[in-house]
């Protein structure tokens, strides 16, 4: 062990140079100035020592490895093959089979404790698969250790160093590399311009705002030219009308770089902004993969219909009455339409249904009318604040219409 690091600390950097850069702020996130000052000073002497040790020379950085970049353009970017990770008797992933294409902005979606951070952790190589393979362009680094991956990881607390300006904690990674110095500072100028953030270069993090920090923390790891980026929910801090900015700034740049994004969410609105293509997740296992507009159209199952936004999920004797069916229906809120209980239904191939308004709650430029069938169905309807619902009344007795188009079985 260090005579200096605690043996936490210790065994981080164990795992060499780039594992440090990504990881090193989180773990000292709450320590002094003093603490950073003297561990940056000591960082190569740190390693080196380290490196002495025969097991860890075994597993050394290989620039082949780092800076490969040999897959081709049908060859995923990421490839995981029947993956399965136990923590004890819990399994967290559960035969995992998932392709991510170079170039695209792929989401992992679920709730909590559904299994896609372990998923990104596999990828990064903080976690160990129990079974099963993750490939990098083609290449097997199932067991191969972080530093050993062409992956960087942006977290959600940013993890900057606070007593280092803008331009050094953007630079740190390529010192530690031994980029010479005005490839450097070429490179470093090219990221902050790429974030549009040139003009903080001298300024700490503590001086920034938010946005401007999550900016950064992409800058620094957009520098290193990484094969695929890892995003472990960085906008959660957020809120949300920043959020909403960021989320089209990270696209921008996404699209510019031309880099692979893999983004962990539990936002729903976030994952359909953002994604070429999303991943739900669901109790360890993937439940659908597809565009925004497939998941939020065409769900293939009662958990992704309900996940993603709100729906209307209909099965028995209703279900019987517009479509033949008992089965299971998603209609979607914002495709019902409110109408006259008198009045004619409007257009060919319509489902209509008689109910009562219970509710009706105002969202600014939505209404959502809580409507109760004489089934004793709930529906909920999402009507623009323009429409011919506005006269509509809790207690009035309407007509719910819709396309059959969106009866679509689960």
């Amino acid at each position: 062990m260090h005579p200096i690091l605690p043996d936490s600390l210790a065994r981080v950097a164990r795992s060499g140079e780039e594992f440090v850069t990504a990881n090193l702020p989180r773990v000292i996130h709450f320590t002094s100035n003093v603490w950073f000052h003297m561990f940056n000073a000591d960082v190569a002497h740190i390693t080196s020592c380290f490196r002495k040790d025969p097991a860890v020379q075994a597993t050394a950085p290989s620039a082949d490895i780092v800076q490969d970049r040999t897959g081709t353009a049908d060859t995923p970017a990421i490839a995981m093959r029947d993956v399965v990770k136990t923590f004890g008797d819990f399994t967290a992933v559960k035969g995992l089979d998932l392709d991510i294409r170079q170039g695209e902005f792929f989401s992992l979606l679920g709730p909590s404790g559904s299994g896609k951070t372990t998923v990104l952790r596999m990828i990064a190589g903080f976690e160990l698969p129990t079974s099963g393979a993750v490939r990098l362009a083609g290449h097997d680094v199932t067991r191969k250790a972080p530093f050993e991956r062409n992956v960087n990881t942006v977290f959600q607390d940013y993890a900057l160093f606070p007593h280092l300006t803008v331009a050094q904690n953007v630079e740190y990674g390529l010192k530690l590399r031994k980029t010479p110095r005005a490839e450097r500072r070429r490179l470093v100028t090219e990221a902050l311009e790429m974030i549009r953030l040139p003009q903080v270069a001298d300024r700490l993090p503590s001086q920034l705002s938010g946005g401007q920090r999550q900016r950064v923390a992409l800058a620094r790891a957009l520098v290193l030219r990484p094969q695929v980026l890892l995003l472990d929910e960085p906008l959660g801090a957020l809120d949300k009308q920043l959020r909403e900015q960021m989320q089209v700034e990270l696209k921008q740049i996404q699209r510019s770089v031309g880099i692979t994004f893999v983004f962990v969410t539990h936002d729903q609105e976030e994952a359909l902004t953002l994604s070429d293509r999303v991943a739900v997740f669901n109790d360890g296992i993937v439940e659908q993969v597809g565009s925004p507009e497939d998941l939020y159209e065409r769900p293939r199952s009662r958990f992704v219909a309900s996940f993603l936004g709100s729906t209307n999920l209909v099965e028995g004797e209703l279900a019987r009455q517009l479509t033949g069916s008992p089965a299971l229906l998603s209609i979607r809120p914002e495709h019902i339409h409110i109408r006259p209980l008198d009045g004619a239904p409007v257009g060919d191939d319509v489902s209509t249904v008689e109910a009562v308004i219970e509710e009706i709650v105002y969202t600014g430029p939505t209404t959502r009318f809580v409507a109760r069938t004489d089934a004793g169905q709930t529906l909920i309807v999402q009507e623009q604040n323009d429409s011919r619902a506005s006269g509509v009344h809790r207690g009035d007795r309407v007509r719910l219409q819709w396309s059959s188009r969106f009866n679509y079985a689960v």
